[in-house]
């Protein structure tokens, strides 16, 4: 095997091992999403309602279905949010469960 196959071979499993942490991450963060959006609805159900945040996420590629999700959820319970702060949100706990998926790797 020549240097050149073994680069293009450590390059795709970097490549692979990326996607596959970012999808973690993401994951988390809809996780931790949920369960901030429950907390500020007031929710006694909250594992119910995270796991219907994760689900919305399977629904299309992206994160606006999880945006619209958690916006459209806050808006219809009375809580005074705005989509930015939500989005703001979401950038934050997707540092952070990037951050904890380094740490525990």
């Amino acid at each position: 095997m020549s240097t050149f196959d073994e680069r293009e071979k450590g390059f795709e499993k970097k490549f692979a091992l990326d996607a596959e942490q970012e999808f973690k991450a993401a994951a988390r963060r809809n996780r931790m999403l949920g369960e901030w959006a429950a907390g500020l609805m007031g929710l006694e159900a909250v594992e119910e309602y995270v796991r219907a945040v994760v689900k919305s996420d399977f629904e299309q590629p992206g994160d606006e279905d999880v945006l619209r999700k958690v916006f459209g959820d806050l808006k219809d319970a009375g809580v005074s949010v705005t989509e930015g702060e939500v989005r703001m949100k979401m950038d934050e706990l997707l540092a952070q469960a990037r951050e904890a998926i380094k740490t525990e790797g």
